[in-house]
């Protein structure tokens, strides 16, 4: 349980650092940020407290806004892809699968993984622009945001997943 904690949060403190120096500079062509994050929420165990899930998650969000001036913008939709991670987990898993199981390419296959990746950036990409726009004046400029930060975001989250296996 310490080492899990512990894990936890080395990856919590790796990610906030590096979005905040280092991802969120990164714009491209003025409408594209990876917002690699997300992957904290994406790879938690499948037997993993829900109440635990949604307060590290939210905790993430909230240090993350600290330092990109988003306020609440990431912390709600980091809590929302923790609230539906475990439900859209269940149904890329066996039935017979372990109860601590980890969402990773080595446990569900490349082709499952990227297809629960690409849900879940997608739905989180979509509540953070909506959040952060918070209406639909500019709606090429928000489709465009969306669009490009979830392709890049998923382009950086299967990378950083092929290169721990």
């Amino acid at each position: 349980m310490l080492i899990d904690f512990l894990r936890r949060l080395l990856a919590f403190v790796a990610l906030v650092v590096v979005q905040s120096l280092m991802l969120n500079r990164i714009q491209l062509f003025h409408c594209a940020t990876p917002l690699l994050y997300v992957y904290f929420a994406i790879t938690i165990p499948r037997g993993y407290p829900k109440w635990a899930s949604l307060l590290w998650c939210f905790a993430l969000g909230v240090c993350v806004d600290m330092f990109a001036n988003t306020p609440g913008v990431a912390a709600a939709s980091m809590t929302l892809v923790a609230a539906l991670q475990p439900y859209l987990l269940e149904l890329f898993l066996p039935r017979e699968a372990e109860e601590n199981i980890r969402s990773s390419a080595a446990t569900l296959g490349f082709s499952k993984f990227a297809t629960l990746s690409t849900i879940l950036v997608l739905l989180f990409c979509l509540v953070f622009f909506s959040l952060e726009a918070f209406s639909f004046y500019d709606w090429q400029q928000w489709l465009l945001s969306v669009v490009g930060s979830a392709l890049l975001t998923l382009i950086l989250l299967l990378a950083l997943e092929t290169l721990r296996r």
